[in-house]
Formats: C-alpha cells, sequence, structure tokens
C-alpha cells in the first residue's frame, strides 16, 4: 500500500479532537485508509456503502449512535445525514477525542447538517488523489525548502522525463495502477459519469442535470485561466445563476477548485477574480480527450496542465505540512503574474512560477521580482520550475528549479 502522507495529520487530530472527517473526491483511497486507520488505532469500522448498515442507521439515528460504544470509523457519513445531531449528542454526553472518524465524498460545506451540527466538535482532513511526492515514496518536503530557501547547494535533478504521460495518468489511485491508457480511459469515462449523473444529483435533489458534462469540458479547457463565470455560462448557453449553481456542485464533488487572488489588501481578497483548476490533470486530460502525445506537441495546452499539476502538488502538500498555510494566485492590472503564492498566518510569503521548457530568462521572473520588492522581508523565496536539470540562483532569494524538486524534496 502507498503510504498516505496525510496519515500523521489524521492521528494528531484523533488524539484531541472527538470527530475527524476525512473529506475528499471518491476514489481517492479514503476507505482504504480508514480501514487502515481502524487497524492501526483498534477502531470498529463501518461502511454505509453497505445497504443493511445504511438501514439500520437511517431507521433509528440515536440508537444506532447509542450502539457505538467504542471508537468507530463511519465511511461515507454523507449517506446518513439524520446521524449528525446523535454524533453530536454522543459526542456532548462523553466527549472523548478520537471517537468518530468520519469519511465523505461531499464537501462539508453542502451538508449544513453535518457543519451545525458538529461546529466546534470535528476536524476536518482533506484527502487528494495521490501527489508525486507520495507515488515516489517521499515526504513532500518542497513547502518547507521552499520557506526556508534550502536550494543554495542543493543537488540538481534529473529532468522531468515522461512529464506528459505523469500529467495524463494524474493521481487518482485506480487510474495510477491500469498500465494501458485505453484502459485508464475506461475507468475515467466510468468515474465522470457516475459523479455526474449520481453524486452530483442526489446534491442536487433534482433531475435535469444535463449540462453538466459539457459545462466540465468548458472549465476543463479553461483550467489555470482565471475564471469569467459570465463567459462559460455563455458559452454553456445556461443562465448565469445556474452556471453559479453548477460550478458550486462541481466543487463541492471535488472535481474543480477556485484559487483565490492574492492581495495584501486583505478585502481585496474576495472581490478579485480567482483562477480555475480542476483538481486533477489527469481528470482534466480525460475530459478534454487529450493523451500524453497530444500534450507532447501542443505547448500551450502542456503549459496549462503543467501549472495544474503543480498547483494541485501545492494543494496536497500543504494539507499535511506546517505550519498551515494559504495558496493563492497573483494578477494585478498592472501585468504582474505570479502562478501561485503560498502565505503563512504569520505573514511570511513565497512564490512559485511554472514553466514548461527547458530553459529560461529575466522575464520569467519579473513577477517574483516585483512581490519580493514589495513585500520585503516577508517575501522568504521565489522559484520558477521548469523541466531543466540545474538549480540556478537568479538573484536575491530567486531561483531556477528543477520540476523534479517539487516531489523529491
Amino acid at each position: 500500500m502507498i503510504r498516505r502522507n496525510i496519515e500523521p495529520a489524521i492521528l494528531s487530530a484523533l488524539a484531541d479532537t472527538p470527530v475527524v472527517l476525512l473529506n475528499g473526491a471518491r476514489q481517492t483511497g479514503k476507505t482504504t485508509l480508514a480501514r487502515s486507520i481502524a487497524a492501526r488505532t483498534g477502531a470498529r469500522y463501518l461502511s454505509f456503502d453497505d445497504a443493511a448498515t445504511l438501514a439500520l442507521a437511517a431507521a433509528d439515528p440515536a440508537g444506532f449512535i447509542a450502539g457505538l460504544t467504542e471508537r468507530v470509523v463511519l465511511d461515507e457519513v454523507q449517506k446518513a445525514p439524520a446521524l449528525f445531531p446523535a454524533i453530536k449528542l454522543a459526542v456532548d454526553e462523553r466527549r472523548r477525542p478520537g471517537r468518530f472518524l468520519l469519511t465523505g465524498s461531499a464537501s462539508v460545506l453542502t451538508l449544513p447538517r453535518l457543519a451545525d451540527s458538529l461546529a466546534g466538535r470535528m476536524e476536518i482532513v482533506p484527502l487528494f488523489p495521490f501527489s508525486a511526492a507520495e507515488l515516489a515514496g517521499r515526504r513532500g518536503g518542497f513547502l518547507a525548502r521552499l520557506f526556508s530557501g534550502r536550494f543554495a547547494g542543493a543537488r540538481s535533478s534529473p529532468p522531468a522525463a515522461g512529464i506528459e504521460a505523469r500529467l495524463a495518468c494524474g493521481g487518482y489511485p485506480e487510474a495510477v495502477r491500469r498500465q494501458s491508457s485505453q484502459r485508464r480511459a475506461a475507468w475515467f469515462s466510468s468515474y465522470v459519469s457516475t459523479i455526474l449523473l449520481r453524486d452530483v444529483r442526489d446534491l442536487a435533489r433534482v433531475d435535469g442535470l444535463v449540462a453538466l458534462p459539457s459545462l466540465l469540458r468548458l472549465l476543463a479547457a479553461r483550467t489555470s485561466g482565471l475564471l469569467n463565470l459570465a463567459d462559460v455560462a455563455r458559452d454553456a448557453g445556461l443562465p448565469h445563476a445556474t452556471a453559479t449553481r453548477y460550478l458550486a456542485l462541481l466543487e463541492s464533488v471535488f472535481m474543480v477548485h477556485r484559487l483565490p487572488a492574492w492581495s495584501e489588501n486583505l478585502g481585496r481578497r474576495l472581490v478579485k477574480s480567482p483562477k480555475l483548476h480542476l483538481i486533477d490533470s489527469g481528470l482534466a486530460c480525460h475530459v478534454l480527450g487529450v493523451d500524453a502525445r497530444r500534450l507532447a506537441g501542443d505547448r500551450p495546452l502542456l503549459g496549462r496542465m503543467l501549472e495544474t499539476f503543480v498547483v494541485g502538488e501545492l494543494l496536497k502538500q500543504r494539507s499535511w505540512s506546517e505550519p498551515r498555510s494559504a495558496l493563492y494566485h497573483l494578477r494585478t492590472s498592472a501585468g504582474v503574474e505570479v502562478d501561485a503564492i503560498i502565505e503563512r498566518p504569520d505573514g511570511s510569503v513565497a512564490g512559485v512560477e511554472v514553466k514548461s521548457s527547458a530553459t529560461a530568462g529575466p522575464d520569467d521572473f519579473a513577477g517574483l521580482r516585483s512581490l519580493r520588492d514589495q513585500l520585503g522581508e516577508r517575501f522568504m523565496a521565489g522559484v520558477v520550475l521548469y523541466s531543466g536539470h540545474h538549480i540556478v540562483p537568479s538573484g536575491d532569494r530567486l531561483w531556477l528549479v528543477p520540476l523534479p524538486a517539487l516531489w523529491t524534496a
């Protein structure tokens, strides 16, 4: 079994929090990880994918929870929302750390009864598809190196050979396991159909969401670009309100992610346009119908997919790295752009630019230099990730860094 780097964070949460929710998309390995933790901690494992267990929980939620006197893992808990008030009551009567480990395949924000019932009693831990570091058997310490600026003297990395295949494969466990691109495409087709035709409809509680597949394709074609929902709605032939609602549904099942804009003015962050990324580069490639060979021959498309891949890797590493950090992008009216900005609670900031070619010039550091000059000592480091293999300094706290450093650190 591939080791999940988020596991220590889950165990830490269970050590001092009554309820921990492992939240993420379907087929990201939640059940495998939850079973492993159950075996490690001696917790009982129950899954609501089992019809009999689900029926018992739905018939008598209070009695079901009252009968669980030991630690328990409840898998796919979004299928049994009536349990949430009963879990709250059980926790309030006996507040013991690690009593409930829940897993869910829908965002907690779409389940108000869960959010309301367990506020202050529950910690949410995200689980993404496999990171490149996990697939390489590494801890994934790029963010720590970035904020420490430990690139001087670091060994160069080999070029990112086969990066197109890595992007087209993505990180979903089942997609990674399949060696054939044809079999991987068959899995992605079934996966997308299941999410769009069942999970999203269950959340929406309505039928007729026929525009979702075409909307997802439009969003995949815009991955790593600024989100202009008015344009998306027009191209999809949907009213703006409907497109807004559908996008929220796709976010709730972890297919797309909005990367907010960064600004020193905290209030301005709320009104600036986010960037849109699909949560997995393999998913984005499948939805667009492109493979590794197509990526290799289409440099603009490769650049967009590579940026989505890097943002996804940063999201994953952020989920298990301390201290907690926030992820943004930067684009100003003056033309200053940075693909990813990481900000820690103490106000320290680092920046990452993504370049698909094996060479880079001074212009590729323009956004990072501007950010450094604006922030002064708050700016810890900026890197341009590229397809070459040398680590090269490019001025004060700026580095040209091979892409594999993202997962080999």
